[in-house]
């Protein structure tokens, strides 16, 4: 008991039991401490635990609800350095509670979400989507789309001819996201393939199959973190004319806008493969392929497919509790394997026009996207909008979505409507239900 007293009084008494594998001090101070406490190196007690291989230590933080979406001051989560240390057990875990987690957030913040979207007037909006690129051959085939967006009560309907993007390839259709609000969340988001008439319902949960699927990409993979800095952000009005310069202001549709430069805009990336064998990364793009292309609809020939096995534990740390914990921040000692690792970053230049005039206000429209986001083209969109903008509302922006590529968003039309069809939330009788019909969501 003197021991429990003196930790109690003491930094980090969490990541201390979890540094020297005290398990039964842990499991009688969980209770009591905050278990998403950060140490100096911005380490969370589950980070630790994973660093170190401390499994009994994971699977109690887990189970006490540690949160598993949480970076440190290196920018790294927990469910990165589990997939470093290679344990494929750890990583399960934190990929299982990272969705629940994921999923009770959602379901937090659902109702004030459907709320806000009851108060909201009725409206019918076109976002106008132009894709470039600066490498021509690119450019050429790079798609143009109108998303057509209905909204009434709690219920958000888009169309859309651009289903989604992955690598360079984009997939086209004719497709009807529906959102209804006061539908129980298995039943509230639908997606519509109009021309296959087919509908599949967004699922709230992934199989078993599909979690170790994803387990076995992310211990083949690099690890990534990828992330458009917006620290240096700032905004400076944009100029016309040669001789005599003057603040950009020009209709956008129906809407006055001021136009602003957005200059500082940096997307960082960073990669580790520490995990990965030379085998591995000559396989690796074979290997994604072969995942991402429907291995997780079922075995193949009848036999279970061959999953990746967790790697030898990194040597062990001889760092002590004393030493780390004096440690500088940001100097955090190795206490895994030997960080292989890159970062890059890239300016990007943008623009923006607000617009005084415009119906809808910025909170309104986050809450209309934070619906349609499955869609990775408009979950970009929705990070932009989280920026501290200029005054009025953005009707016109120009942002780099991918790092070749730009995106040009016009909000071309708005209007509030008490006339909309409650049949468009409702998927047409003649359709018929494919689960697998956009693996993706």
């Amino acid at each position: 008991m003197p021991m429990i007293m003196a930790q109690e009084n003491e930094e980090y008494p969490l990541h201390r039991c979890i540094f020297q594998g005290d398990v039964k001090t842990l499991k009688i101070l969980i209770g009591t401490h905050d278990i998403a406490e950060k140490d100096k190196q911005g380490n969370t007690p589950l980070h630790l635990a994973v660093m170190l291989g401390r499994k009994a230590c994971v699977q109690l933080l887990l189970t006490h609800g540690a949160p598993v979406k949480v970076k440190n001051l290196a920018g790294w989560s927990p469910l990165a350095e589990a997939i470093s240390y290679g344990d494929r057990i750890t990583i399960s875990s934190l990929v299982r509670k990272l969705k629940q987690q994921a999923r009770e957030q959602m379901e937090e913040r659902r109702p004030n979400l459907v709320a806000a979207l009851h108060q909201m007037g009725d409206f019918y909006m076109e976002l106008k989507w132009d894709f470039q690129s600066w490498v021509p051959l690119v450019s050429r085939v790079l798609p143009s789309d109108i998303c057509k967006i209905h909204k009434s009560g709690a219920s958000i309907r888009m169309d859309t001819t651009l289903v989604d993007f992955n690598d360079m390839r984009w997939e086209r259709g004719d497709i009807s996201f529906i959102f209804n609000g006061d539908q129980k969340p298995s039943h509230s988001l639908t997606v519509l393939d109009n021309k296959a008439k087919l509908f599949q319902r967004v699922r709230y949960e992934e199989t078993e199959l599909e979690i170790e699927d994803e387990v076995d990409i992310l211990m083949s993979s690099d690890i990534m973190v990828a992330q458009m800095s917006t620290k240096s952000i700032t905004f400076s009005r944009a100029q016309t004319g040669w001789i005599f310069r003057e603040d950009k202001r020009e209709m956008v549709g129906a809407f006055h806008a001021d136009f602003y430069q957005i200059n500082g805009m940096v997307l960082e990336s960073r990669k580790r493969r520490e995990h990965l064998s030379e085998e591995d990364l000559q396989k690796n793009k074979a290997i994604m392929e072969s995942l991402t292309k429907g291995s997780s609809q079922g075995f193949k020939n009848g036999e279970p497919p061959v999953r990746r096995a967790s790697l030898n534990p990194p040597p062990k740390s001889n760092i002590t509790w004393d030493e780390y914990v004096v440690a500088p921040p940001g100097q955090c000692p190795l206490l895994g394997r030997n960080l292989v690792y890159k970062e890059s970053s890239k300016s990007f230049k943008a623009t923006v026009a607000m617009s005084p005039d415009f119906p809808l206000t910025v909170d309104m429209l986050l809450n209309v996207l934070e619906v349609i986001t499955p869609f990775k083209h408009l979950s970009k969109l929705r990070q932009f909008v989280l920026m501290k903008l200029p005054p009025g509302f953005p009707v016109k922006i120009d942002i780099p979505i991918l790092p070749t590529v730009t995106a040009k968003i016009t909000f071309q039309e708005f209007a509030f409507r008490n006339d909309i069809d409650p049949e468009l939330f409702q998927v047409p009788s003649d359709y018929f239900e494919d689960p697998m019909r956009f693996p993706d969501l």
